[in-house]
């Protein structure tokens, strides 16, 4: 499945390449994985209304 997602890298990741997380987007759920494995790499798979709970309660000032 990893070849028809668009993942892309997130904004919070390391320039050096050592601290990286990719993550693709579905309607349904939201796809993990880290950049330096890109398609070798494990991927954790969240459900779409999860990943938004954990993006508003890590928030800045959340």
């Amino acid at each position: 499945m990893s070849e028809q997602l668009k993942w892309f890298k997130s904004s919070y990741s390391d320039s050096e390449g050592s601290d990286c997380v990719e993550v693709a987007l579905t309607p349904t759920t939201t796809h993990i994985r880290d950049t330096k494995l890109a398609a070798a790499s494990p991927e954790l798979e969240v459900r779409a209304h999860a990943w938004s709970a954990f993006m508003s309660a890590v928030r800045p000032g959340a």
